[in-house]
């Protein structure tokens, strides 16, 4: 049992949504058509994602029996509800009726994971995609932080497409004020963020001012990227999501989704319980930041043992710095498309991507 399973609480949901773009991370997989899988489930949007690649098989695992309940309502959503119907449930477009589509997948699901969502009626009201600690932090800023740094038609001016020139002066003119800066670092200082994100646990390894960080790659988000092409900066600043959806929810991916979604698997627990058979390709989600240096490489070693050669690992780094030792390199070699994934990665505040391919 490592640091994170000592200390923190699997039983609420901490992550409604993936915060991390599946866009990159179906290309720095590269899945090929009959690979299997290891994907760390969260809320089980980018394990959904990774079917569009037609693996043979995704094994989705997490310590939390509440994340592995939002990706078995999400299955349950897509073979029971329209393209249309997912997105209200998830909350990405207003709705009247999130109890009666719950009702529609209810009876497909699990005992523990329907006994798990009928006592959450509150959360399916408000859209599933809003139900977990992390989205509660966001909207907390959304509520109270946002309007004291700008108005509504700033907001709505941050969102809007502009060409790349537009998009820089006006984030240089209009949005990066002085009192932007001055209450992002403190709402996204490690003292808040521990107590209303994610768990103080999960800074234990990191080092230096974790707002200066996650502002310099917001800096990065709203003047290189386009805003408005961002589902998840868009979910932070509105609360929903616009036209751009993330990669699972968009309209051209549902049927594809729908007709490959019995080939997930859900096991609850560490990495380490899943590794009954030989994988391709891992989605480890940003796994290491939660670990130390030696657990870490423990793990990464097992890893490549399971793993087929030529297969890789992908994660995402967010303050402690963490990959394959160089001492690995031999059965772990780190491949440079991780810069260039990170320059578009439109879940933005991820320091670094790891791709790692095994070796033989």
């Amino acid at each position: 049992m490592n640091e994170v399973e000592q200390t923190v609480r699997f039983s609420e949901i901490r992550y409604a949504q993936c915060w991390e773009d599946a866009d990159v991370l179906r290309e720095g997989l590269n899945i090929q058509p009959g690979e299997h899988c290891l994907s760390i489930a969260s809320a089980g949007d980018n394990t959904l994602a990774l079917l569009l690649d037609d693996p043979a098989e995704i094994t989705a695992v997490d310590f939390s029996p509440a994340q592995l309940a939002c990706l078995e309502l999400r299955i349950a959503a897509y073979r029971h509800l329209d393209h249309a119907a997912l997105l209200e449930l998830i909350g990405s477009r207003p709705s009247t009726r999130r109890q009666q589509l719950y009702q529609s997948c209810r009876e497909c699901l699990s005992d523990s994971t329907r006994t798990f969502w009928d006592a959450h009626a509150p959360e399916i009201e408000a859209g599933i995609g809003s139900a977990g600690k992390f989205e509660r932090y966001f909207a907390s800023f959304r509520k109270y932080i946002l309007p004291l740094i700008h108005g509504p038609k700033t907001v709505n001016c941050i969102l809007r497409p502009q060409d790349s020139e537009a998009r820089k002066t006006f984030y240089d003119q209009h949005w990066n004020s002085l009192r932007w800066r001055a209450l992002f670092r403190i709402f996204f200082s490690r003292k808040v963020m521990g107590r209303l994100g994610r768990d103080p646990a999960f800074f234990k390894h990191v080092e230096g001012s974790v707002a200066d960080r996650i502002l310099a790659r917001t800096r990065h988000a709203l003047r290189e990227l386009d805003p408005s092409e961002n589902p998840y900066l868009y979910w932070i600043l509105k609360g929903t999501h616009g036209e751009a959806l993330p990669c699972a929810l968009r309209e051209e991916n549902f049927e594809c989704i729908r007709t490959r979604v019995d080939r997930v698997r859900l096991i609850q627990g560490g990495v380490e319980n899943a590794l009954d058979q030989k994988y391709d390709r891992y989605n480890l989600s940003d796994l290491f930041e939660y670990l130390s240096p030696a657990e870490s490489r423990t793990l990464l070693e097992k890893l490549a043992g399971h793993g087929v050669p030529g297969g890789r690992l992908f994660y995402w780094n967010m303050l402690a710095p963490r990959s394959a030792p160089s001492d690995l390199q031999s059965r772990l070699k780190t491949l440079p498309l991780g810069e260039n994934l990170l320059k578009k990665d439109k879940a933005w505040f991820y320091s670094r991507i790891v791709v790692e391919e095994i070796q033989g």
